[in-house]
């Protein structure tokens, strides 16, 4: 019997029209997952669930009954957390339960406010106030607060999307825990396949709009409890994650734009060393197998409780041309040794040699691109990327300047976007342009501290083939700081795996030996691409909540890690 249902439901903003005769029924009890790209009518499609908007036409019914505004009995948890500041963690549990429940004896309102806050592992921080948590923990007190107004239906918009790999992952157990427990339908609106086919019985498609409709369903025929890391090894898994994924790309990517330009015979200036340095550099025993040389670096910060350690004896060698990733839990370091690399952060120990030199200071020889692209809104994409080309390039015109920057920009899909500016382009856009920015300098070393990690998970697919389109033609040596996974095994040569910190160092080096040039659909067909998931995998499961050869109890370890991360965020 279906609890929720809609019978061509469209809706449209002003001349927007966003979703178009959508039809769907969820049945009591089901838990369903609606994947879709950024921007396709997700969360219009939440809003009608919850009757905070409603159908310009067709019927959006609960039970039967026509759904015009917000209920008790479907709770809603969003994707930030809006919760009291002022209050603790029981005061805001219990702002909802005294509203919803205010019939209840006060006795059993405050079981249900323990009951709830007990469920989702903040027994022991009941009385601290949101800004004392971490952003996983204040999700954790949303999703309480909304389980503890016992709804019959729990929705979910995108909950976990602004936290980081290891509080997701934990969380996205949690809520699957708990969808067992108290066996109630659940709708959960996400763009992560892994997080779908782990939590979800269904998975709804939802088209591209404008006028988004629903695609194809996908049954979910993995049994409970899930175990990521040994899904990685069930045929089943690999089969509904193959075919959601190819649905996906073949909806959402577009084709690839058409090259009319071609790279300028121009030489950056940090290309040009004197022969008598290039020789010197040779005669030290400096060549290309020994491109980029960490040698026993350390960083130290002082606090005021001494000297904290972060990273410890890290020690690692690119040849010219490599592309390694640096993999690891958050507060490992992973950006610490990026930014070391790239001169923005002082070494306290070691050293790092790029083509036979130091590492000192920042410079262009060295271009990085960061989660948020940091683009000047005012002016256009190409003035963005023009600003460092003007500097690079010394003695190339400055007709032939503008073409390295046109020949870039048109390299990550801009060729039409270029003359507009960055206030004005999507967030992925902007991050084109930071890419663009970066292989524009020319630079000897690339690195890239997390370049995706604000952007949902499709947009990123098609950005990392762009990224490797891009990077195909230049061969730079590329250091990528990632949470990813896949996003590793897709981009890397070699993948370096980080222990936790503090004293974080490298715990295991894997080479990735699968064919170039790589493209998602290619890779998860090859035989040998689950098995490199399976070490990352298992290397990250191992270190979840520390060091493996220490015991460390579960949940202390977890809020251990949420309340340092609350505090410093990822040391950098």
């Amino acid at each position: 019997m279906s609890i929720l249902s809609f019978k061509n439901v469209s809706k449209s903003f002003g001349d927007a029209k966003i979703l178009k005769d959508i039809t769907l029924d969820v049945a009591e009890g089901e838990f369903i997952a609606i994947l879709g790209f950024s921007g396709s009518g997700k969360s219009t499609l939440m809003n009608l669930m919850t009757g905070l908007i409603t159908p310009d036409t067709g019927t959006a019914t609960f039970r039967g009954a026509p759904i015009v505004e917000p209920g008790p009995e479907r709770g809603l948890v969003f994707q930030s957390y809006s919760l009291m500041p002022w209050l603790t963690v029981n005061g805001n549990v219990a702002l909802a339960v005294d509203a919803v429940h205010a019939h209840m004896p006060k006795a059993d309102r405050a079981a249900l406010v323990k009951k709830y806050v007990d469920m989702v592992g903040l027994s022991h921080a009941t009385d601290r106030r949101p800004s004392e948590l971490s952003g996983g923990m204040r999700q954790r007190v949303s999703v309480a607060r909304a389980l503890a107004m016992q709804p019959e239906v729990l929705l979910l918009d995108e909950p976990l999307s602004a936290l980081d790999a290891l509080t997701r992952a934990n969380l996205q157990d949690e809520i699957e825990t708990i969808s067992q427990k108290e066996k109630k339908t659940i709708v959960l609106i996400t763009n992560d396949v892994d997080e779908a086919i782990l939590l979800a019985d269904r998975i709804v498609t939802l088209k591209p709009g404008p006028e988004a409709t629903l695609g194809p369903d996908f049954q979910v025929n993995i049994p409970r409890p899930r175990d990521r890391t040994k899904m990685n090894d069930d045929p089943a898994f690999i089969k509904l994650r193959a075919d959601v994924t190819k649905y996906l790309m073949d909806i959402g990517f577009s084709a690839a734009a058409e090259q009319t330009r071609s790279m300028p015979d121009v030489q950056a200036v940090h290309q040009m060393a004197p022969s008598a340095l290039r020789e010197a550099g040779k005669s030290e025993g400096f060549n290309d197998e020994r491109y980029l040389q960490f040698s026993m670096v350390h960083k130290v910060y002082p606090t005021p409780k001494g000297p904290l350690t972060v990273v410890e004896d890290f020690d690692m060698t690119l040849q010219k041309g490599e592309f390694v990733s640096v993999i690891g839990h958050s507060g490992c370091g992973k950006s610490t040794a990026l930014t070391m690399a790239a001169g923005l952060n002082p070494i306290s120990k070691g050293g790092i040699i790029l083509d036979g030199k130091h590492v000192e200071g920042a410079d262009p020889e060295r271009a990085v691109v960061f989660q948020s692209p940091s683009l000047f809104p005012w002016l256009t994409a190409k003035q963005n990327v023009a600003i460092g080309v003007d500097k690079v390039y010394p003695n190339a015109s400055q007709i032939e300047r503008q073409e390295v920057v046109e020949y870039y920009l048109e390299r990550v899909g801009l060729a039409d976007s270029m003359d507009r500016n960055a206030v004005d382009l999507s967030n992925g856009m902007q991050q084109r342009v930071g890419i663009a920015r970066a292989f524009a300098l020319s630079p000897k070393l690339l690195l890239l501290d997390e370049p995706f990690g604000m952007l949902d998970s499709l947009t990123r697919w098609e950005l990392q083939e762009v990224l490797m389109d891009v990077w195909s033609k230049t061969k730079v040596t590329t250091i990528c700081v990632t949470h990813d996974v896949d996003e590793a095994v897709l981009l890397s040569d070699r993948i370096c795996m980080m222990t936790n910190g503090p004293r974080a160092t490298i715990g295991k080096m894997l080479s990735v030996d699968l064919p170039r040039p790589r493209t998602r659909k290619a890779l998860m067909e090859h035989s040998d691409y689950y098995r490199y998931r399976a070490e990352v995998l298992q290397f990250l499961e191992d270190y979840e909540h520390g060091d493996p050869d220490t015991v460390v109890e579960e949940s202390a370890a977890q809020d251990s890690h949420e309340t340092a991360a609350a505090t410093t965020g990822e040391a950098a």
